[in-house]
């Protein structure tokens, strides 16, 4: 009898990027908590379903101190992924592994619908395999951004040719341009660009963000709401004026 042996059909194995929001703590941590709870306090949904890298790195923090952070985060419903910048030996097997050697980026999921949104629409926007030695400078978007998707373009400037709805989100290494009333979030400069602008016929955001500083909808000044306006970043201050 001859045994005939049925090579096993191999595993496919296949690279594959994910984004993640990077978070980096700064002390005390109680002050920084209390940062995070009111940035979550007035834009619902904002960690939602939302992976999370914790970057320590520089921070005089021991095991214990990470652990605490990680849990202090947990009771948030903010999901640590892995922790960048600590050393191998303060993360134990049941932590969050260790990360390191991240491309800047920032990953924003669809937020809670308004109820002028469209029923049961969840829908995301995302450049699906982004080659960065091939990236096209900027990217031309000819519809609207409806409630619950999520525009990333992490190589260089959006225009938007209509509006961006309440729940959206755009998110652009570079500047944003939106030729139609911004309603949701527009997030610029991600990708560490600091000159990053964002411009739009309307203003009616609940966040605006340029390199990692933002301002909700309660901090905007009133006159502008309503107005044609560019957004930019002075040192660590958002300003904004009025177009025209």
């Amino acid at each position: 009898m001859t045994e005939v042996l049925t090579q096993p059909r191999p595993i496919r194995l296949k690279g594959r990027s994910f984004l993640a929001l990077a978070l980096t703590p700064e002390l005390p941590f109680e002050d920084w908590l209390a940062r995070l709870d009111d940035l979550a306090a007035r834009s619902a949904g904002f960690f939602l379903r939302r992976p999370i890298v914790l970057d320590v790195g520089g921070l005089p923090i021991d095991r214990l101190q990470i652990r605490e952070l990680v849990d202090q985060l947990g009771r948030r419903n903010v999901r640590i992924m892995g922790i960048e910048g600590a050393m191998p030996s303060l993360l134990g097997s049941d932590m969050p592994p260790a990360m390191s050697d991240g491309r800047p980026a920032s990953d924003f999921e669809a937020p809670v619908a308004h109820e002028d949104d469209e029923a049961g629409t969840t829908e995301h926007v995302v450049p699906s395999d982004p080659q960065p030695a091939k990236a096209t400078p900027s990217i031309v978007v000819t519809q609207p951004v409806r409630s619950g998707q999520s525009l990333f373009f992490p190589e260089g400037d959006v225009t938007i040719v209509g509006s961006v709805a309440s729940g959206a989100e755009v998110v652009a290494g570079g500047s944003i341009h939106i030729y139609g009333t911004l309603r949701g979030r527009a997030m610029a400069g991600t990708t560490g660009n600091a000159s990053a602008r964002i411009f739009c016929r309307k203003l009616e955001a609940e966040l605006i963000a340029i390199d990692g500083f933002y301002k909700t909808a309660e901090d905007m000044e009133p006159n502008l709401r309503g107005k044609a306006v560019q957004i930019w970043l002075e040192g660590d201050a958002i300003k904004a004026a009025t177009l025209g």
